[in-house]
Order: C-alpha cells, then sequence, then structure tokens
C-alpha cells in the first residue's frame, strides 16, 4: 500500500513513536553539541541525505549561505538547485563546500534550458553538477497548452505534444551528455493522464533513449496524478536516477499540482514510503531529495521533521 490515512497511530511507518522521538531527540542534542549524528539513524537507501532547494526558495534569496549552513547542521549533504538566484557558478560551489554541501543537480525549465543549453552546461561544469534535469516540459509552436503568455497549461497538453518533448530530450541529453553530466526529467501530475489509451508519461519512457535521458521520479506528484511509483520502479528498473520524496495530506482522489493536496512532513500525511523505498534499492536510484512544497511551521523545523524521519525509517 502507497497511501495511510490513520491518525494518532502508535507507529510511524515501521518505527515506534517512542523510538523516533528518542533518536531524534539524541540526534538534536548531538548536533547541539556539534557533533555529526547523521549515524546514528538508519538510511532506507544508503544514500546521502538530500534536499531540492526549491523547499527553502523564499529563504536562499534573503541569506543564502546562511541558509546552507543551517541546511547542514540538520544533516542534509547534498543538494539539488532551483535556481542561483544570480550568483555565478564559481559563488555557488565555494558557498556549498563552505557549508558541507555538495550540489550534484540543478533543476530548469524547458524554456529557461533549451534556447541557453551552452551556457547552462557550462556553469554545471563548474559547479560540479552531475546531473542537468528539465523539470517542466515545453510545448511546439500552435499547441492548444501553450497560452497567450507563453506558459505551459501541462495539464492540456497532448500525446502529440509529449512526442515533441520526448525528441527534444533526447537531443538536448545528447549534448549535455557529451560534457559528462547526465540528462534528465521530473515529473509533476499531467504525465499522467490517458490519451487514446496511452499513459502520457508511458509514452515519455518509451520514445526517450535510455542512454541520453533518465528520469527523476517525483514520488509525490506521481501519486497526486493517480499512479504508484512502485509500478513504475519496478517496470523500469534501470530508467530512474534520482527520486523526489515528499508528502501529502491525500483526500483518496487523483489531484494536479495546480491544485494539489495540502504539504506536510514526512510522516506526517498520506503516503507510506517503506515500499517505494523497498522498490527503489532494487532500482538504480542514485540520489534521493526531500523536498516541501509549502509549510505551516518555519522551514527549517519543517525540514529537520523531514531529515529525521527519512533518516529513522526502516524497509
Amino acid at each position: 500500500m502507497i497511501f495511510k490515512f490513520e491518525s494518532g497511530a502508535s507507529t510511524m511507518h515501521g518505527i515506534s513513536r517512542r523510538t523516533f522521538l528518542k533518536t531524534a531527540s539524541a540526534s538534536a542534542a548531538l548536533a547541539a553539541a556539534g557533533v555529526d549524528a547523521s549515524w546514528l539513524m538508519a538510511n532506507p537507501l544508503g544514500l546521502p541525505l538530500g534536499l531540492q532547494l526549491y523547499s527553502v526558495r523564499d529563504l536562499l534569496p534573503k541569506d543564502y549561505e546562511g541558509t546552507l549552513k543551517q541546511l547542514s547542521a540538520i544533516g542534509y549533504r547534498e543538494v539539488e538547485a532551483a535556481g542561483f538566484f544570480g550568483r555565478s557558478a564559481g559563488d555557488v560551489k565555494r558557498l556549498m563546500t563552505q557549508a558541507g554541501l555538495r550540489c550534484v543537480s540543478a533543476h530548469y525549465s524547458y524554456p529557461d534550458l533549451a534556447p541557453h543549453l551552452d551556457e547552462v552546461i557550462q556553469f554545471g561544469k563548474t559547479l560540479g553538477l552531475n546531473y542537468i534535469i528539465c523539470s517542466s516540459p515545453g510545448v511546439p509552436d500552435g499547441s492548444a497548452a501553450k497560452g497567450a503568455d507563453g506558459k505551459v497549461n501541462r495539464d492540456a497538453m497532448t500525446l502529440a505534444d509529449w512526442r515533441w518533448n520526448a525528441e527534444q530530450f533526447n537531443r538536448i541529453g545528447e549534448r549535455v551528455n557529451s560534457a559528462e553530466i547526465r540528462f534528465g526529467y521530473h515529473n509533476h501530475t499531467g504525465e499522467f493522464r490517458t490519451q487514446d489509451g496511452i499513459v502520457l508519461y508511458d509514452e515519455v519512457l518509451r520514445l526517450t533513449d535510455p542512454a541520453k535521458v533518465t528520469m527523476e521520479l517525483d514520488c509525490g506528484w506521481m501519486i497526486v496524478g493517480g499512479k504508484n511509483p512502485v509500478d513504475y520502479l519496478e517496470r523500469y528498473p534501470t530508467r530512474f536516477s534520482l527520486l523526489h520524496v515528499k508528502d501529502f495530506k491525500m483526500s483518496g482522489k487523483p489531484g494536479s499540482d495546480k491544485e494539489p493536496p495540502p504539504s506536510a512532513e514526512l510522516g506526517q500525511g498520506s503516503i507510506d514510503y517503506r515500499p517505494i523505498f523497498a522498490a527503489a534499492k532494487k532500482a538504480a536510484i542514485k540520489h534521493a531529495f526531500i523536498e516541501q512544497e509549502q509549510y505551516d511551521m518555519p522551514p527549517m523545523e519543517a525540514l529537520k521533521i523531514d531529515a529525521e524521519y527519512f533518516q529513522a525509517l526502516t524497509v
């Protein structure tokens, strides 16, 4: 099962509440003493604790250096960028290193990526990226999914639009890979609609060359879109290199990224990550990034809960 809807339960996805709180408290005490406590909790995937920096998009412009150091103090070791706020690649790399973080991946929308690919690749090489990820698709001229303002309505994209994207991804991937960086695509929810009996995302997987295009599986958005990450990890174990890990308070019905269910800290929402991580351990996952879309508490408090829960989860 992927969803859990019980409230006030005595266990939290395979760990008792008492064990979780004791472990988290011990970790916090060690962190306060300046000791790296990441060893204290079992990481279910055996990977460095990662964060998608969209989670702190409101904090980074105000205090880039301080925000990175706070994330490192919580225990995050790898990050995926979602914008660099006008900073040079050298400046970003220096501040990441000083904070004890490594930026392994970066998100770009198709309109920001395709026309500026040479600059993006050079920026990534200087920064030391392993991955450049297209975070949202483009559409061909004349598509009904493109508004007058140029923005893309993913929920209006057709099978033809996605086939066009697959062609573009192969072309971009070839150029990115030639720079010794992997290119990939990150899903939201619109990809999981069906047209002419074909799941749009499945068509992208079919038409993209695995040697040129890897996939970043956003587990939360896939579930909101009505599909099961376990199914995809088992059917395509070599196509996914990266995971996004997030939680939502699901209503039981598919939603969309335009009208999403409320965000939640890991373990406080409806998604059970145990079966997802069990499948991921048998697949080709290289990095996993926690991401939180919205908050009802200070972001660093929420991201600390996310980190401790992720580290304590057993599979």
